[in-house]
């Protein structure tokens, strides 16, 4: 049985960053403002999914850079970074890079697995090593031991007038207790946790049996499994990514177009979708005492304290206006959240 739901301790927003391929700086820029906004309504966190090949953010971290001095306070991260198309030491000083110019405000969250339509684009990813690469849980650890201060190289000293470290410069000291791993599976929650990461949970999971199907009831699984191999146990950290969409403060047309918005998403949240058998969750519509009551009602839900809820993915700047105020002057508060919790 679930634990009666706490009240919620981290509010986040997650965002895929839209652009028009004619005019592709104002939907930068209008990344930047949102989340100039969220930290303005005191959300305590900002995170960038990553897009290669399409008209969304490819390169989080460039953005995040650039979030970094527009903001003081707002938490920023990464939902996620795909590691097959990183070079794990490249990524490693790309990280700690922007984590300091942050002062320590960065979250990077990442996953593994093979890139999305690999055999398209292997010839441009990985030219002469596309069929020895390893998009498994190794590259990870790659990561981790780079990121947590472990040799890069076997030389540091002067050479003629140049100077060398065997590990990542800069070095983030606090920036490894920061990293999340994109958990949808059972084995990924296993390992997530062996390895001492935070969890970053979604929308998506894999079943991992046959139906029935209760995406909730497999979430709430998937982060308890997590939490048992964890060194922490019970006070690891987890972060839930529902699409929840308030509309207290939304006109009747962006009521009506919500609602169309999730009903069309519906169909792939009924069965298993794909190759990769995905199981989607519903999209949450609704005023903030409706959701309140369905988030509490949620298996998934009640094992958290921290959220970064997604926006969908094809709305209008004034659309995420709306419903970042609604959540975090409405939802938040009636989740029991307030602004600056430790």
């Amino acid at each position: 049985m679930s634990p009666d739901p706490r009240p919620l301790r981290k509010l986040g927003f997650l965002t895929i960053g839209l652009f028009d391929e004619a005019d592709p700086l104002r939907g930068h820029e209008a990344t930047l403002d949102l989340i100039a906004l969220g930290e303005h309504l005191g959300f305590d966190s900002a995170w960038l999914r990553q897009r290669h090949l399409q008209y969304g953010i490819s390169s989080p971290l460039t953005v995040l850079a650039a979030a970094t001095q527009r903001t003081s306070r707002i938490r920023l991260g990464t939902a996620v970074t795909p590691l097959g198309w990183e070079n794990p030491l490249r990524l490693a000083e790309d990280l700690a890079t922007v984590d300091v110019l942050s002062g320590g405000r960065l979250n990077p969250g990442f996953s593994v697995g093979t890139p999305t339509h690999y055999e398209r684009l292997r010839d441009a990813l990985y030219p002469d090593t596309g069929e020895q690469e390893d998009f498994g849980h190794r590259r990870a650890e790659r990561l981790l031991a780079l990121v947590r201060g472990e040799d890069a190289s076997d030389f540091a000293g002067t050479e003629g007038i140049e100077v060398y470290s065997r590990r990542v410069q800069p070095h983030s000291p606090g920036l490894a207790d920061r990293l999340w791993y994109g958990a949808g599976s059972l084995r990924s929650a296993h390992w997530a946790g062996e390895h001492g990461l935070n969890l970053l949970t979604s929308n998506v999971v894999k079943p991992h049996d046959d139906g029935p199907y209760d995406f909730a009831a497999i979430q709430a699984a998937q982060i308890r499994a997590f939490r048992e191999h964890h060194p922490d146990g019970g006070r690891a950290r987890v972060s839930q990514g529902l699409v929840v969409i308030p509309t207290d403060s939304a006109t009747p047309e962006q009521r009506a177009r919500y609602q169309a918005y999730a009903l069309a998403r519906t169909p792939r949240t009924l069965s298993p979708q794909g190759p990769a058998r995905l199981l989607f969750a519903p999209d949450l519509v609704g005023t903030s005492e409706e959701l309140a009551e369905r988030l509490r009602a949620h298996a998934g839900y009640r094992e958290v304290e921290e959220v970064a809820f997604a926006l969908p993915f094809s709305f209008g700047h004034e659309d995420y206006v709306q419903i970042l105020t609604d959540l975090a002057t409405r939802l938040g508060p009636a989740l029991g959240w307030a602004p600056g919790q430790d």
